[in-house]
């Protein structure tokens, strides 16, 4: 791969043993809080066959990639903190790299087709079944994990082409771009391109795909005449409007720049925001906001 350092040290977090314990001790309680979380969602949509809708097909698939896009970060980030497994070769490097920015392009698409998904079912409730089938939204999700991992391979391989010549100390938990980029003694003005291009193509448009559909969203809703018939149009969106507002956020600060400008300090709080805390966020904000997740979560505790 043309590198001469062929292994990373990973710092963290700073602090004494203790607040580091600690630390571990919670990212792993968050950790099996999300499992557990998404997992019960993914089984709760199986086994419910009022569940079987495409609404709920496509937060089952949220749910189950949150768990994968958690595992990739948390278990080594608990090594890290615990100083078992402070180290990460090149390869593994870009493989985690290549892993959490595919699964996360794949969360963009996902949370966009959800939000066209609620589009269509408040817009046009009486064509709904027509125009979201079972067919359709199988497409829609393969098309959104396809999409997710093919934007990415063309940025993994730049950043696996990139030189670095010492130090090979990462002020992360994580293998990310903005690490790898200030630790390159090579040019990263192309990875820095790619980068920016990427992050366009897929967190900007999907984004604008969700605002927009929301907008239609909205105005239908303010449209209904019964003040009953628009609390249950809102409720039925205002727990994905929630998710889609917190991991937007998140990423577009992280990666729709022209540069790695930012510090990686920040870089490494609002990573964990966004690696730790909004996938565990999920399966409670769909739990706690959503009548139908309650009504079933009950009916399956009742057997």
């Amino acid at each position: 791969n043309g590198t001469k350092v062929e292994e990373f040290i990973l710092l963290g977090f700073p602090g004494t043993w203790h607040s580091r314990l600690s630390l571990a001790v919670v990212f792993a309680l968050m950790y099996s809080l999300t499992v557990i979380g998404n997992a019960s969602i993914i089984g709760l949509v199986w086994i419910s066959s009022n569940l079987h809708t495409p609404m709920y097909f496509f937060l089952s698939n949220l749910s189950f990639l949150e768990i994968w896009y958690t595992t990739g970060v948390i278990p080594k980030a608990i090594g890290v903190m615990l100083g078992t497994s402070q180290t990460m070769s090149f390869r593994v490097c870009i493989l985690q790299l290549f892993f959490l920015l595919s699964l996360g392009s794949t969360e963009c698409f996902l949370l966009s087709v959800m939000a066209y998904d609620r589009y269509l079912a408040i817009c046009y409730p009486l064509r709904y079944s027509f125009l979201m089938n079972s067919g359709i939204s199988t497409r829609l999700v393969l098309s959104s994990w396809l999409g997710g991992f093919l934007a990415i391979s063309l940025l993994a391989f730049l950043i696996s082409r990139l030189t670095f010549c010492g130090p090979d100390v990462i002020n992360h938990f994580l293998c990310d771009i903005d690490s790898c980029l200030a630790l390159s003694c090579s040019d990263t003005w192309p990875v820095e391109l790619a980068t920016f291009l990427v992050s366009i193509i897929v967190v900007v448009a999907s984004c604008v795909v969700t605002l927009v559909s929301y907008m239609y969203i909205i105005s239908s809703i303010l449209r209904i005449q019964s003040v009953h018939g628009q609390k249950k149009a809102f409720s039925t969106c205002s727990a994905h409007l929630s998710v889609v507002t917190i991991w937007f956020g998140s990423t577009i600060f992280l990666y729709v720049k022209p540069s790695a400008q930012n510090s990686l300090d920040l870089n490494k709080l609002v990573n964990t925001f966004n690696t730790v805390v909004t996938p565990l966020l999920n399966p409670f904000i769909y739990t706690l906001r959503n009548k139908e997740v309650k009504q079933a979560l009950g009916r399956a505790f009742q057997k």
